[in-house]
Formats: structure tokens, C-alpha cells, sequence
């Protein structure tokens, strides 16, 4: 059993007051933590000398490890466009444990992420949540299923458009979705258990309530649609992106819709994206939205998920909501809170060791464990990160 102490930090639970103290991490669990707890002998103390211990940060919509860092075409397997319902692709089957995105979010302290497929369909398959660290990617994962990918909007539009077959119009789009609730519907009811249908399962886990549906949309039209799609099947909505979503925050806070917002350090590169600001993560929070804040990595780099919550504390978020929007907030939408997200005993050991407050661009993630095991270091001397081998 693996016992490691780290001692003499600044704490910053998120679910509770920072403190200065220790964390126990004990069987790849959070063990103990307080201002003064007992030390067990023999324990591998981490002296943290002050600096800043948070839980792993949580990026809940990525493309990691399916859309490789510096491979290209080879290596791209985010959106299987040769159907506009693709419902029973998986995104598990296509991750790559060494990408070199994954040693790029344990630098940014990221220890979870939820890897979705692309947005290319009007339904574009299942997402998995997964660790960051690992060479076998079903030892990494938490979560799957963990959502159903669709999308509405430019994207759909353009790529069938431009085939000359529906969807090549937001109607179009809205209409291929509730057709595919409607066969799942009729698939769910039918009594032979034999005829099976990867498709209209996946579908049906969504009807079921089983798994989250991860909606894509910007403008807030399409965001009404989404709302309308929602209420008329009864399954559990997730934004992704949202950038018009302050337009429709009061509707958004009643109805509960989390959003998962970003990425917000790109151009305006389509008409979708006139509405994006840096200030709307904080226009939803105070509005009484529930927030996360995404990379959509390859979109943004992994390791700038802190500092767009940084940025967005500069143009009106509360710090509070900032560190829960890439901690327990995405833990929540990804049904992972009782095991990450923020600092508690009985909680998975996925902690970094900051060398300050992480909030300030000039800091950064000194150790990362997952499970309680050290799997990144910062190297003061090379001026580089060590990530422990994954083979």
C-alpha cells in the first residue's frame, strides 16, 4: 500500500475554506487532509514548502488523443462524416494514449478529460471520460459512455450541405435528430431482444436518462432549439460551447442547463462565433448558470485551460466560480463528482502541487498525481516537464 504525505502546503479544497496543512494520500485515495493531521510512519513525505496543492483540473470536451498533435490526417478520427447519424461510433475506440496532448495536459495540471467526437454530424457519437495518464486506455478510463455527441448549427450544415444531401439547413438538422428519437423510441418498444442496432442503443441510453445528451451550438437560436429538442424527448441537456449563451442565461439557470463555454482564446473564424467574448463566462455565472470552462483540444492547447479561467476572471467571472468551472463543475456534468473534482477524504488521489496560486500566468503545475502515484514532475534545472513512462 502506497502512502504518500504532502506536507507544509497551501490547500485549496475547492469544496470548502484553503487552509495551510497536509494531504494524505493513502491506496490512491485522499486519506486525510486538515491543518494538523497525523502522519502514519513509513509514509513518503512531499514537502511542499508552502505552495499550492488544488485538486486535478477536469477539461470536460476535448479531442485528445483522437485528433493527435502533429499527425494529421493520420491521425484524425474525430468525425466519422459518411452519415449524418453516427450515434453508435465511439470515441474509446479511437484514442491514442500517446498522443503528445496527454503529456501537454499534465503540465497544465489537468488529470481528467472528456474526449468527445467531432461536430460534423447532426449525431456524432459516444464520449468517453478518461485520465490523462496511462498506456492502456482502458486503465484510464472513468467514464463510459459518458455523453451522446451532437451538433447543431454551421457545422452540420456546411459538411452535408456541401454534399447536396440533408442536412443542408438548420430544419434539416433539427429534423434528422428527432427522426433518430423516433426510431429509438419505436427500437425501445419493440420485444425482440435479438435485433440489435449500435445506433439506436446508444440513442436509447439518452431516452433512458443513462447518459448526459452533449448538445454543440453557439448562437442562441440554436441554443432554443436545443431546448425545444430537450423538452420534447426528456432527456438530460448539456451546452458544449454556448457562446451566445448569456442571450438566454435566465432561461438556461431555471432550467438547470449546465454549459460547458470555450473555447474562448480563437478568432471569430465563422458568423457562428460573432457573439464569443471572454466576458461571457462570467456574464452566465452571475446570471445563476452552472459553468465549465473547455479547451475543445486541438482548438486550443490543453495547457491553456487555467489561463482562460484566468482571463476570465480579468473581464468579470468571480475566482470562486473560475477554479469550480475546471474542477468539480465539469466533474458534475461528466457524473464524476463523488470522485474528483475537489479535495475530500474518500476522493481519488488526482492532486497537483502548484508553485503558487495557479490563477497567476506566471505559475505552474511542479507535480502531478493520479491515483496517488507521482506521473509529472517540472524540472527546475532542464526547465522541462518528466512524465513517467506509460509503457
Amino acid at each position: 500500500m502506497t502512502v504518500t504525505a504532502i506536507i507544509n502546503a497551501h490547500v485549496v479544497p475547492i469544496e470548502g475554506t484553503p487552509f495551510d496543512g497536509s494531504v494524505l494520500l493513502e491506496d490512491g485515495k485522499i486519506a486525510a487532509l486538515g491543518a494538523d493531521i497525523t502522519i502514519p510512519e513509513g509514509a513518503e513525505i512531499h514537502d511542499a514548502g508552502g505552495q499550492w496543492l488544488l485538486p486535478g483540473l477536469i477539461d470536460a470536451h476535448v479531442h485528445l488523443g483522437t485528433h493527435e498533435e502533429g499527425e494529421g490526417w493520420a491521425g484524425d478520427d474525430t468525425n466519422e462524416m459518411t452519415d449524418p447519424v453516427t450515434a453508435g461510433v465511439r470515441a474509446i475506440d479511437a484514442v491514442n494514449p500517446y498522443d503528445p496532448g496527454f503529456d501537454d495536459a499534465l503540465a497544465g495540471g489537468i488529470t481528467a478529460v472528456n474526449v468527445n467526437p467531432g461536430s460534423g454530424n447532426p449525431i456524432g457519437g459516444l464520449a468517453v471520460a478518461i485520465h490523462t495518464h496511462g498506456r492502456y486506455i482502458e486503465e484510464m478510463v472513468l467514464r463510459s459512455p459518458s455523453g451522446l455527441k451532437s451538433a447543431l448549427g454551421e457545422n452540420p450544415k456546411r459538411v452535408y450541405g456541401d454534399k447536396k444531401q440533408t442536412p443542408s439547413t438548420r430544419l434539416g438538422t433539427a429534423m434528422i435528430i428527432r427522426k433518430a428519437f423516433m426510431d429509438a423510441q419505436n427500437y425501445m418498444g419493440k420485444a425482440d431482444e435479438n435485433a440489435r442496432d449500435p445506433k439506436l442503443e446508444a440513442l436509447a441510453m439518452v431516452l433512458r436518462r443513462e447518459i448526459p445528451w452533449r448538445q454543440h451550438a453557439h448562437r442562441a437560436d440554436d441554443i432554443a432549439t436545443a431546448i425545444r429538442l430537450a423538452d420534447e424527448f426528456g432527456y438530460e441537456l448539456v451546452l458544449d460551447h454556448g457562446t451566445e449563451a448569456h442571450l438566454l442565461a435566465d432561461v438556461l439557470a431555471e432550467r438547470g442547463i449546465p454549459v460547458l463555454i470555450g473555447p474562448l482564446f480563437t478568432t471569430k473564424s465563422k458568423v457562428e462565433l460573432r457573439g464569443r467574448s471572454i466576458a461571457n463566462p462570467g456574464k452566465l455565472a452571475a446570471a445563476g448558470v452552472e459553468i465549465s470552462i473547455i479547451t475543445d483540444h486541438p482548438v486550443i492547447p490543453i495547457n491553456f485551460l487555467i489561463h482562460q479561467a484566468t482571463f476570465a476572471i480579468k473581464e468579470g467571472l468571480d475566482r470562486e466560480t473560475a477554479l469550480r468551472s475546471i474542477t468539480i463543475n465539469p466533474a458534475k456534468v461528466l457524473g464524476l463528482a463523488d470522485r474528483m473534482g475537489s479535495l475530500e477524504v474518500g476522493k481519488d488521489a488526482d492532486v497537483v502541487l502548484w508553485s503558487g496560486d495557479p490563477l497567476d500566468v506566471m505559475q505552474r503545475a511542479l507535480t502531478v498525481w493520479i491515483g496517488g502515484r507521482a506521473v509529472y514532475t517540472y524540472d527546475d534545472e532542464t526547465r522541462a516537464g518528466v512524465v513517467v513512462p506509460r509503457g
